[in-house]
């Protein structure tokens, strides 16, 4: 049996988002910017789409909503976006948190290189960003707070309304990465009183290479790419009309089907959970109930976390060791450095992510495997020898 953990870094495209992509691509395959009625057809489908994208995130018009290519484009330009606030306005100081996914971190670090103060907050060793952090950093230079809303590799999420209120207290823009967030748990841009928010097709079973930014009315988005007038003059380029159509399938879907999923998705993850944790020198990651449903980041003390993760490839169970972003790389997870783990720790994570797709009989597989492949580690690895004989302290309390 192939079993698939590893729906942080993408999801299957459901077989309604494809049909509808596919039927799109073949039956409206004109551009939306042309004025002949192939083009007015395609314009037509991509106002519906946007329509209905808009009403599920808690946009107040459609128009807030500006496609792009995924999470990273958006998030880059939201980013891009507050700086250009920040230069407007004399305010040189953008906030973040220091567990945010890379695409937030090099953009700003690019932003680092021009001259704007970049001031990164920790979370808690929960793994949230709590307001009162936020507080004590924020002033009247600030231009631009950006925090995810769920985090990536442990799943944590934020009190993203809160966050929003201190922000816009100093009259700064507030964004949020919402990629892992979208589509599982309730969002509502208007609710939560956004500027800015990031979310990508691939996460909640739609097509790859397609997203959206949401840009409050009011607020222009700066461009990132140059070209024609596409998109509100915000972002150029013939528009993806059979990924953005497929998008707003898949994100329907999701939200009609969310209640359910959720407590589906949570169940198991409890039972897996409840599971690994009965392996001695095993930490769970993150809030055990503040976070999105599928997604958990464990660490086996005195193994790393790839050697697992290639013995359960062989097993035909996909999970990761951490983001997809930073496959192949050996440093430790910047994430879990920002929650307090200490090193030796951060290497011997994995991290699962669930969906409605997964069964408890994949589960119970899982547990099992990740039992015996720890212990066959545990078995081969010094130090956990010393560990067990005391010559070296656990570092799990």
């Amino acid at each position: 049996m192939s079993i698939y953990a590893d729906n942080a870094a993408t999801t299957k495209i459901s077989k309604n988002a494809l049909e509808v992509m596919n039927k799109t691509a073949e039956n409206c395959y004109g551009n939306p910017s042309s004025v002949h009625s192939h083009g007015q057809m395609a314009s037509s489908m991509l106002y519906k789409a946007r329509t209905v994208i808009g009403t599920l995130v808690g946009a107040s018009l459609p128009e807030e909503i500006v496609f792009t290519s995924g999470g990273s484009e958006s998030n880059t330009q939201a980013i891009m976006t507050g700086a250009a606030y920040g230069e407007k306005y004399g305010k040189t100081k953008i906030i973040s948190s220091s567990f945010e996914h890379h695409s937030v971190l090099n953009a700003l670090e690019s932003l680092k290189r021009r001259g704007f103060e970049i001031v990164f907050i920790d979370p808690d060793r929960n793994g949230i960003v709590q307001p009162q952090a936020l507080e004590d950093a924020i002033d009247e230079n600030t231009a631009l707070v950006t925090i995810m809303t769920a985090n990536n590799e442990i799943g944590t999420l934020q009190p993203i309304s809160a966050l929003a209120k201190i922000a816009h207290s100093k009259s700064a823009l507030f964004h949020t990465d919402a990629v892992q967030a979208i589509g599982h748990v309730p969002f509502s841009a208007k609710e939560f009183n956004v500027d800015m928010m990031s979310a990508s097709a691939h996460k909640f079973h739609g097509p790859k290479g397609v997203g959206i930014l949401y840009v409050k009315a009011g607020l222009k988005a700066t461009q990132v790419i140059y070209g024609g007038h596409q998109e509100n003059n915000s972002r150029p380029g013939t528009e993806n009309l059979p990924g953005i159509a497929a998008m707003a399938a898949a994100l329907k879907d999701s939200v009609l089907s969310m209640q359910k999923n959720y407590e589906y998705i949570s169940s198991l993850r409890k039972k897996l959970t409840e599971e690994l944790l009965t392996i001695p020198n095993t930490l769970l990651n993150g809030d055990t109930d503040n976070r999105v449903p599928g997604i958990m980041n464990f660490v086996f003390e005195g193994i790393e976390g790839e050697a697992l993760l290639l013995m359960l490839d062989s097993r035909d169970i996909s999970v990761s060791s951490g983001s997809a972003c930073t496959a192949g790389s050996l440093d430790p997870s910047h994430v879990l450095k920002s929650i307090g783990l200490p090193e030796d720790l951060t290497h011997g994570s994995i991290r699962i992510s669930l969906s409605e797709d997964n069964t408890e009989e994949e589960v119970d597989i899982i547990a099992k495997a990740i039992k015996e492949c720890v212990t066959k580690l545990r078995d081969m690895s010094e130090t956990w020898q010393e560990i067990q004989s005391g010559i070296r302290k656990s570092e799990i309390e």
